[in-house]
């Protein structure tokens, strides 16, 4: 049993070299390709953080020189009026009828297509009454004109007899 712990043991400390082996190797693949080690650019980046961290002073006014020149100067607010208007605007869409017509809410009378169809007939019809109405009147006036042409010469002998 001994001898079965110690073997273990061994395989262990083998296992733990070979991973040392591998890490090694590849550290120096990387190292390679980029030409400084891990641990160096690590270290080497947060120094480069730290070098371009600028200070910005935007609320606080500095009394020195130099930091006056790092004061950002004081941002103005956009202007949201224009922006507001437009959503309000946007939010209330104009009405599509303007009046509601009764006589599209109540419901139609059952011969309204009837209607609708004799409609262009009835059209036609009008303007044939209108102008046999006019020729009536036309052909009275002509005849009154006719009466009276008679009436006015009638009227003018029984005078020039007289005299």
């Amino acid at each position: 049993m001994e001898q079965h712990v110690g073997s273990l043991q061994e395989q262990a400390l083998k296992r733990k070299e070979r991973l040392k082996a591998l890490k090694n190797r590849q550290l120096q693949e990387r190292e390679q390709e980029d030409g400084e080690p891990e641990r160096k650019k690590a270290l080497g980046d947060e120094a480069q953080e730290e070098k371009h961290r600028e200070l910005k002073l935007r609320n606080y006014t500095p009394d020195d020189e130099e930091l006056k020149e790092r004061q950002v100067p004081k941002a103005k607010p956009a202007s949201v009026e224009d922006k507001v208007k437009e959503q309000l605007e946007a939010a209330n869409p104009e009405p599509i009828i303007d009046e509601v017509d009764l006589a599209n809410l109540a419901p139609r009378k059952p011969d309204w297509d009837l209607k609708r169809d004799v409609a262009k007939k009835l059209e036609k019809l009008e303007r044939r009454t209108q102008r046999a109405i006019a020729e009536l009147i036309r052909d009275r006036l002509r005849g009154s004109e006719d009466e009276l042409a008679g009436a006015v010469g009638a009227v003018g002998i029984t005078e020039g007899d007289s005299d």
